[in-house]
């Protein structure tokens, strides 16, 4: 078990009006981001100063020790979906110059691997640190950082270096070939191609189960019915990545791990927006 640390950034809504379960603020403008905007072109506050990027930087690695101490077995940093280690990383929320920004995605890491490097050094060698990314973001489910393995390499490859001993690939289905215009529609999807590149361990995660994605179901309001598992176990099978992340199957049915296990397949729950608690 391990927590996943983590920071929105200017993610936050800044309309009072509209915050509703989120914590106040002691005065507007109060949003941690690289250069003040939120992915929309709205200005959500200041650029982070030199000093708000490094307490920023500290607390994680508080966090970690913390989490270390008390009794967890992994840690995973979330760097993904737009959130504050995604905003360095991406252009359209990264405008810097200096050090902590610049025109390219290797140049926008540096954030992230001074952040890595600072929780790695803050726990034992032993306790497995994780980082999460995704090429999409909450703010535009379309967006690429990288849009060629060598630009993923350059992205994620300082981080793996500073510390990352797995790296978690977000995607919202887990069977899209992440570059099909090199290895074809049955090529490797995100979490294949980083550790094709990067020899690490790597998570893949997306609709896992379901026959249908997030979006589509928090758009249409209809359920995902279970899905075979034939395509995702053939691709760990043949050593594409190393493990599977699971989200909604879990929440419709607590006991899908196990029944995976026994094949026990048909037995398996659909997931639905009650699963969120959303409806009564």
């Amino acid at each position: 078990m391990g927590p996943q640390l983590w920071h929105v950034g200017g993610v936050r809504n800044a309309n009072p009006a509209e915050r509703g379960a989120e914590p106040p603020w002691p005065f507007e403008g109060m949003v941690d981001s690289p250069s003040g905007l939120d992915g929309h072109n709205n200005t959500v506050g200041e650029p982070m100063t030199d000093e708000a990027i490094t307490d920023t930087i500290a607390a994680f690695a508080r966090a970690a020790t913390t989490a270390q101490r008390l009794g967890f077995d992994v840690i995973e940093i979330h760097a993904a979906h737009g959130y504050l280690l995604d905003q360095f990383f991406w252009s359209r929320t990264n405008l810097r110059n200096d050090r902590w920004g610049g025109a390219r995605l290797g140049q926008r890491c540096y954030f992230a691997v001074e952040l890595m490097k600072a929780v790695r050094a803050a726990v034992r060698r032993e306790l497995p640190v994780i980082v999460r990314v995704s090429q999409w973001k909450q703010q535009d489910y379309n967006v690429r950082l990288a849009h060629d393995p060598a630009e993923l390499e350059e992205w994620l490859g300082p981080i793996v270096a500073a510390g990352a001993d797995a790296v978690h690939c977000s995607q919202r289905r887990f069977w899209e070939p992440e570059f099909p215009e090199i290895d074809g529609r049955d090529g490797l999807n995100l979490a294949g191609w980083v550790k094709k590149l990067l020899g690490c361990p790597t998570i893949t995660v997306g609709s896992v189960g379901l026959a249908s994605d997030l979006f589509s179901t928090l758009q249409t309001g209809e359920g995902a019915a279970p899905s075979g598992l034939d395509h995702l176990v053939r691709r760990l099978e043949r050593g594409e990545f190393d493990l599977v992340a699971v989200g909604r199957a879990l929440l419709a049915d607590a006991r899908w791990a196990a029944k995976v296990r026994s094949g026990d397949l048909s037995q398996l729950s659909g997931f639905s927006m009650r699963s969120l608690g959303e409806y009564p």
